[in-house]
């Protein structure tokens, strides 16, 4: 009995369709990418917030013991913490350059193109987590200078490429969803600005989850955030652990990337109506 006839397509039909889905998600990245090259100095623009961070609330509250870190230093516990942050900051206001595309009339030439709509979204997913691991070299740089006891071997410098590709493909894909339910640059703007805050203070990026109260520890474990920010901690920090262990961090990230492109996915096209 052959494939066909059990109604699963063939090999050949299966491997056009993943070389073709890479092919034009990897087209589109490159778009996305080029435009980086046209305005570099927005990468160092950007790394202004969070590099205050690390040197002004990251050297006071060092200083203070204000905050409980157990034998980890403040500055420590707080450097992965911030470049979660500038994570954040760089993708949730991805989806406004989607709304901009939309008024030149860039989308409908993509949407009539023969990607599909989630090699579409995939594409500037990863583009964005590109853009993304640009801003954590900074950050990086920034936090070696200043003393921060990060993990220097290849296998851990890896793994927080990988997983801040992923925070930014995660994030940009929520601003993304956030884009084509609102269509207008106006109201992203609110949303996001709404947004982005609560996502950061209901995290443990500046503060452990044991100085929460119950039902803030509640939103703090639904926050995709949280898990970021365990995974870059357990990874850069000497001493660093998560909360949940690095696999489950990682696990629920990409889970969480994977339900956002099937939902932007399906929401794409309705953005330009």
């Amino acid at each position: 009995m052959t494939s066909s006839t059990l109604g699963t397509p063939p090999s050949g039909w299966v491997n056009r369709h993943v070389l073709g889905f890479g092919r034009h998600s990897l087209a589109v990245a490159q778009m996305e990418i080029a435009k980086i090259g046209r305005e570099p100095t927005e990468l160092l623009t950007r790394a202004i917030q969070p590099a205050l961070w690390l040197i002004v609330f990251g050297q006071v509250f060092t200083r203070t013991r204000a905050i409980p870190t157990g034998t980890m230093r403040y500055l420590d516990y707080l450097a992965p913490g911030v470049l979660a942050q500038s994570v954040l900051f760089s993708a949730i206001f991805y989806g406004l350059a989607v709304i901009w595309e939309r008024d030149l009339g860039v989308v409908h030439k993509l949407l009539v193109s023969p990607a599909s709509r989630s090699s579409l979204v995939f594409g500037k997913a990863i583009s964005a987590g590109l853009r993304a691991l640009a801003q954590a070299v900074i950050i990086l740089a920034l936090a070696a200078v200043l003393g921060v006891r990060l993990r220097t071997d290849v296998m851990s410098l890896m793994g927080v490429a990988l997983v801040v590709v992923l925070g930014g493909a995660l994030f940009s894909t929520f601003s993304f969803v956030i884009a084509c339910l609102v269509k207008t640059r106006e109201r992203f703007m609110g949303v996001g600005q709404v947004l982005t805050m609560p996502l950061f203070f209901a995290s443990n990026a500046i503060y452990p989850l044991s100085m929460m109260p119950p039902w803030l520890r509640t939103i703090s474990a639904l926050n995709p955030l949280t898990y970021l920010v365990n995974a870059l901690r357990a990874l850069m920090i000497e001493g660093g652990e998560g909360t949940a262990g690095l696999g489950t961090d990682l696990l629920v990230l990409l889970a969480v990337f994977l339900v956002l492109v099937g939902i932007a996915a399906n929401l794409y096209e309705g953005i330009v109506r």
